[in-house]
């Protein structure tokens, strides 16, 4: 079985920049296990009705610009487009689609080996680093309320949004209060009656947000990483603002918020004060959580159930887990971010072929 020098779990956007670098520093052999049947990371599932000027922006990967394109482009065209060029053009050993189950130290030696499993005909492989780039696409959260499996209508999640066609005339109810949540509404609300309810009051950027601010966002999803708390996404704490094309839902009253229902009913949602609301459709968009269960066997998380990272080189990109260096987590927390994927990606293959000439033998 062929050794590794670093084998890259994802090839969204922050696993092939992390690869971009590990080429250009020299780390060989390598390869990027995606598990996905073609390139294009997440993008290639968004929603057919996202276009470019709906998403928050993509930042061009290491050495090559976004190709230019029309606003109104499908953002799972335009994207997964420029990562399949990239890919070609930089000769990225990408394989796919390879599904990985587990990464495991192969004996007790921190500075050993590790097992990294897959489903299928791809088998295990062995290697000496790891950097994790699943990101959260995969592991959608829906949380659980009494009597959701009683509902007679149609319950779906952002991963399951398709455009708001099908829901035309119906009353639908869209819980969460991120930006898919704003966006969902912003689509539905022209054709359809809408609520929108969220545990808490949505928390909107009261002012133009600079680079400053930007930086500051950051921090706060930074402090929670390097403490082991699981990581909040950067968008959470940086606000809501709606776009030119959501000023139609706004008129329609679409982000007049309600506090959240106390159950689900056969045919609606029964409020506190014991009233119920009929609806035909309950979107959950209630967000997603970090694809790190094939992580398990290393024991990575902290007491408070994140895993704590640290920062190898640059004081506001944390990558390395504080727990087992040989891994390095990149999309994750601070770097879930087009452009943080970027930094991640860079700083991971550094952190990556510091440790390899540390340590390698023979």
């Amino acid at each position: 079985m062929q050794t590794y020098d670093s084998i890259v779990i994802g090839a969204g956007q922050a696993g092939l920049s992390t690869a971009y670098h590990l080429k250009r520093l020299g780390v060989s052999p390598f390869v990027v296990l995606d598990a996905n049947e073609a390139a294009g990371g997440a993008w290639q599932h968004r929603w057919d009705t996202l276009t470019m000027v709906d998403v928050h922006g993509v930042s061009d990967l290491p050495g090559e610009a976004l190709p230019g394109h029309d606003g109104q482009t499908r953002a799972n065209e335009v994207v997964p487009g420029y990562f399949a060029d990239y890919e070609r053009r930089h000769q990225l050993p990408v394989d796919r689609p390879v599904a990985v189950t587990a990464v495991e130290s192969v004996d007790d030696d921190p500075a050993g080996l590790l097992r990294v499993r897959a489903r299928g005909a791809a088998g295990d492989r062995l290697t000496r680093t790891v950097v994790n780039a699943t990101g959260t696409w995969d592991s959608p959260f829906v949380p659980s309320y009494p009597g959701m499996s009683q509902f007679e209508g149609r319950q779906l999640h952002t991963v399951q949004w398709a455009g708001p066609d099908e829901f035309a005339g119906r009353r639908v109810v869209v819980v969460g209060g991120g930006a898919s949540a704003v966006q969902i509404l912003g689509e539905l609300a022209p054709v359809a009656q809408t609520i929108w309810v969220t545990r808490r009051e949505p928390v909107w950027r009261a002012s133009e947000f600079t680079l400053d601010a930007g930086r500051k966002a950051v921090a706060l999803v930074e402090e929670r990483v390097a403490r082991g708390l699981p990581p909040r996404s950067v968008v959470d704490v940086t606000g809501l603002i709606l776009r030119p094309q959501e000023e139609r839902a706004r008129q329609l009253g679409a982000y007049e918020r309600r506090p959240m229902f106390e159950r689900v009913e056969p045919d609606g949602v029964r409020w506190a004060d014991g009233t119920v609301e009929p609806v035909d459709a309950i979107v959950w968009a209630t967000g997603f959580r970090q694809s790190v269960e094939h992580l398990g066997p290393l024991q990575l998380r902290s007491p408070h159930g994140g895993i704590r990272l640290l920062a190898p080189f640059d004081r506001h990109t944390y990558t390395t887990a504080a727990l087992d260096h040989r891994v390095n987590l990149v999309g994750y927390g601070p770097s879930a971010s087009t452009i943080g994927g970027n930094r991640a990606g860079r700083v991971a293959a550094r952190a990556t072929q510091r440790w390899l000439a540390e340590h390698r033998t023979g």
